[in-house]
């Protein structure tokens, strides 16, 4: 394992300099015009292209003129519902520049929930990717009184005419030939910059108010606990509309200097890590749990020798990384890395591009073996915890200070503190406006004097690193990092009367599976689609079963974010009683007593699919 300098930023923005999100572009074009910002594949040209600040600053000209013309006044809303690319950014300075409010909305979202999110903040224009994404949103968008232009970004002149609504229109005819000069808004650094909207307790998801200082001031943090140089160059996947993305991952290199290049889709990951070749990755656990598995069915496949010395390689790596953290002593087998690291270590990281010298995870928790086995072939995974309402960065481990078991100290400026049954209570600069009008929720999170309470129980050391011990509402946190509120998905399946009792599994998990026990007139709906013996420990078994009560709840939570999709059914042919302990006397459910008994067929389900 490498001992990596902890190196100073040469050129970092200060938020006095920028004083808001477009003041830093602006910012960032003065010092480094010709320097490259972004870089984004070309499907056309089949090949990576390159875009300056300044070629980013007169894009950005061009876009802002096109809106300045819509005649929108300042705090409009404007909604993006495109992939992560240039393009993005440009649309999101532009508008800032003219002191609108920026919507992000998640590309794969069900149309349902896009067009409540679009009408919920009153959003008078939205980018769209492609005519598909069009044809999905159409009917949803004729709804929405309130959009007056729908542009979207890869579309032909000709495939508008067919759409038959007049607020659609190419971006290639949206935009004008030459830009008008537009003096910068002169925004106020605690005006509303952006609204995302993030799952609420409600089912429907309300929307976190940011101001530019928000965001600002916690790119600024980051970028003094995690250092990000000019030279740095980082691989974006995590879609912009997740706010860890849009401030560690968009402005925190703006704040630096960085260059960011957009990967062509997850799926293509693999091959865009060894193309591209970043320097620095920011990412939800899902990421590297998925190159975790690869190893470990690597491994399954190979020789015994291959599993030993790996594994000796993992011991003896992350004992050098203890010993470097000063947490422990010198062993003679760190004698052997040299070794070790050239037949195990460097092949793992030449996967992944061969010049990764820190990554970042967040969202979620991260399971200790992944992490482990990363930190261990000289890859420093730092952890972190935010939220949403939080801009969302709290806390994080350093890379002289790396406790994997926590997530770290509070960035520079956040306050934290335990209130009643553990909360964890944030205050700083970084802590939302509120909620979108939704006093009444912002009023249950924030109290008058500035403390945010995250609904997470933490424990605090003398050090002052903070590890999450758990959530005091029932709020499921997948491995991707979207949090989902279950008793709203369980009480609107149950509105099918198929269903008797429900209950939502997906903690840590990359998706929604749901335990499933059925009404009587359940079991007999589902035997004769089956066209089967009404016996539910037989059906209980029967994968046609499942498919049947999986097409039941789709129905069922349609009007549900898209990531909160249920995947897999477990069946359970016995109903949960007071008598058998998974329900309390008032007829609760004892989550944790029914996933302890049904761990084994939980494990069993996703390990089949």
């Amino acid at each position: 394992m490498t001992a990596h300098p902890v190196f100073l930023a040469t050129d970092m923005i200060p938020p006095e300099t920028a004083r808001t999100l477009d003041g830093l572009f602006r910012e960032r074009v003065r010092r480094l015009p010709d320097a490259v910002a972004y870089r984004d594949y070309d499907v056309s040209q089949e090949h990576w292209q390159n875009y300056t600040w300044g070629d980013m600053a007169n894009a950005v000209g061009l876009w802002q003129t096109a809106l300045s013309r819509e005649n929108f006044s300042r705090g409009d809303r404007v909604a993006v519902m495109v992939r992560n690319c240039p393009q993005w950014v440009m649309f999101e300075q532009a508008a800032l520049g003219l002191g609108l409010v920026v919507v992000p909305l998640y590309i794969e979202d069900r149309a349902e929930n896009a067009a409540w999110c679009l009408d919920n903040a009153g959003a008078s224009l939205l980018l769209l990717e492609n005519m598909t994404r069009w044809s999905e949103m159409s009917e949803a968008a004729a709804q929405l009184q309130q959009l007056k232009r729908i542009v979207i970004l890869h579309a032909a002149s000709e495939d508008i005419h067919y759409t038959g609504d007049k607020r659609v229109i190419a971006l290639q005819d949206w935009l004008p030939e030459t830009a008008e000069t537009t003096p910068p808004a002169q925004n106020d650094p605690h005006a509303l910059a952006s609204i995302i909207y993030t799952s609420g307790t409600t089912g429907r998801p309300k929307g976190v108010m940011l101001s530019h200082h928000n965001i600002l001031s916690n790119a600024y943090g980051c970028a003094q606990i995690v250092t990000v140089r000019p030279e740095d160059l980082l691989l974006s996947f995590l879609p912009l509309s997740h706010t860890f993305e849009r401030t560690a991952g968009y402005y925190t290199p703006m704040l630096c200097g960085a260059t960011i290049a957009y990967a062509r889709s997850v799926r293509q990951l693999q091959e865009d890590l060894l193309i591209i070749r970043p320097t620095i990755m920011i990412s939800v656990p899902r990421i590297y749990e998925k190159i975790y598995v690869g190893i470990q069915t690597r491994l399954a496949e190979g020789s015994v020798l291959s599993r030993l010395l790996f594994n000796l390689a993992v011991d003896v790596g992350y004992s050098r990384f203890e010993y470097q953290q000063k947490r422990t002593g010198w062993h003679a087998s760190y004698l052997l890395w040299p070794l070790l690291n050239r037949l195990v270590a460097r092949k793992v990281m030449d996967k992944l591009g061969g010049r990764l010298w820190q990554v970042m995870s967040g969202g979620a928790a991260l399971a200790p073996e992944v992490s482990r086995v990363f930190i261990a072939l000289g890859l420093p995974i730092l952890q972190g915890y935010g939220l949403t309402e939080t801009s969302p960065v709290v806390c994080a481990n350093r890379l002289d200070d790396n406790l994997p078991a926590s997530v770290g100290k509070p960035v520079p400026g956040v306050e934290v503190k335990l209130g009643e049954q553990n909360a964890l209570l944030i205050k700083g600069p970084n802590v939302m406006l509120g909620y979108w009008n939704n006093p009444e929720a912002t009023r249950a999170v924030l109290s008058a004097d500035g403390w945010f309470n995250s609904g997470d129980t933490a424990h605090i050391d003398t050090q002052g690193r903070i590890t999450i011990t758990g959530r005091l509402k029932d709020i499921i946190v997948t491995s991707t990092g979207e949090k989902i509120p279950p008793a709203d998905m369980e009480a609107a399946i149950l509105r099918d009367s198929i269903f008797d009792q429900v209950m939502i599994i997906g903690e840590g998990r990359s998706y929604l599976s749901a335990l499933i026990v059925l009404s009587k007139r359940g079991w007999e709906v589902v035997a004769t689609h089956c066209n089967a013996k009404n016996d539910p420990h037989a059906l209980a078994c029967d994968e046609y079963a499942e498919e049947i009560v999986l097409e039941k709840i789709a129905r069922q939570i349609s009007g549900f974010p898209g990531y909160a999709k249920i995947h897999r059914v477990l069946l359970i042919s016995d109903p949960w009683t007071v008598e058998n302990e998974m329900l309390t006397p008032t007829l609760k459910l004892k989550r944790k007593k029914i996933y302890e008994h049904y761990q084994d067929s939980i494990n069993k389900l996703y390990a089949s699919h």
